[in-house]
C-alpha cells in the first residue's frame, strides 16, 4: 500500500574522464509537471551536450525517457533503472552533461548516467508514503497518561495536541493498525475516550522506525 518518492529537489555532480555529469531530482505527480520540470533544466543548461532524463508516475503507471542524442540505451534507460531500482515513483530525474572530449564508450555512458542518478537519488530526502488515517481522540486529563502511552506502540505521528477543557489529539495512524489503536484506546479507557474518524491519506511515514515491510 505504502510508495516511496521525495519531498524535494536535489542535485549532485560527478566528473568522468573531463565530462561533467550533473544529476538533478523532483517531485512530480503530472506528466505536465515532468515536462516542465526538463524543459527548465534544459534552458539552464543550454551549453551542455545532452540533457537526459526519466521519469515515473503513480497515476496511470507512466513511465519516460530519452537518451537526447547519447547511443540508444546508454543514459535515459540507465537513469530510468536507477529509479525503478529505487523503487521511487513520483519523480523526474535529468542528468545534464557537458562533454569533456572524450569517448566514454557504451558501457561507460551507461555507468557514469547511472552513477548521476544514483547521486541526485541519494541527494534526496526519501519519502515512505503509507496510507493512513487522520483521527480525532478527545478524552479527560486523567486518561491522558494511558493514551500517550499506547499511542507510540502503533507508530502514530501527532498531527496536533489541545490542552483545552479536555485533551483533545489529531493524530495519524496506518489504516491497518487503526482498528486495533481504537480497540486499545477504547479499553484502557473504559471507553470514555471519544474518536473521529478525519479521512483516509496517504502521508510520511519515514521518520517512524517500524515501518511495514
Amino acid at each position: 500500500m505504502n510508495y516511496f518518492t521525495i519531498s524535494a529537489n536535489a542535485k549532485a555532480s560527478f566528473i568522468e574522464k573531463r565530462s561533467e555529469f550533473i544529476g538533478y531530482i523532483a517531485p512530480v505527480k503530472t506528466n505536465d509537471e515532468a515536462v516542465t520540470f526538463i524543459n527548465a533544466i534544459k534552458a539552464e543548461h543550454r551549453k551542455a551536450k545532452h540533457n537526459v532524463y526519466a521519469y515515473i508516475l503513480r497515476d496511470d503507471n507512466i513511465s519516460r525517457y530519452s537518451d537526447d542524442g547519447e547511443p540508444q540505451g546508454t543514459a535515459g534507460v540507465p537513469v530510468l533503472d536507477v529509479l525503478q531500482k529505487r523503487g521511487l515513483t513520483d519523480v523526474c530525474v535529468v542528468v545534464t552533461r557537458y562533454f569533456g572530449g572524450i569517448l566514454l564508450g557504451g558501457g561507460g555512458l551507461v555507468r557514469a548516467y547511472s552513477h548521476a542518478a544514483s547521486l541526485a537519488c541519494d541527494a534526496a530526502h526519501i519519502m515512505n508514503m503509507c496510507l493512513c488515517q487522520r483521527l480525532k481522540i478527545k478524552a479527560d486529563y486523567g486518561m491522558y497518561g494511558k493514551i500517550s502511552y499506547l499511542l507510540p506502540n502503533f507508530d502514530t505521528i501527532t498531527v496536533s495536541s489541545d490542552f483545552g477543557s479536555d485533551v483533545t489529539l489529531e493524530i495519524l495512524v496506518l489504516t491497518e493498525k487503526m482498528q486495533a489503536l481504537k480497540n486499545e484506546l477504547i479499553e484502557a479507557t473504559n471507553g470514555s475516550v471519544d474518536i473521529t474518524d478525519c479521512g483516509e491519506l496517504y502521508e510520511d511515514f519515514s521518520s517512524i522506525k517500524k515501518i511495514p515491510e
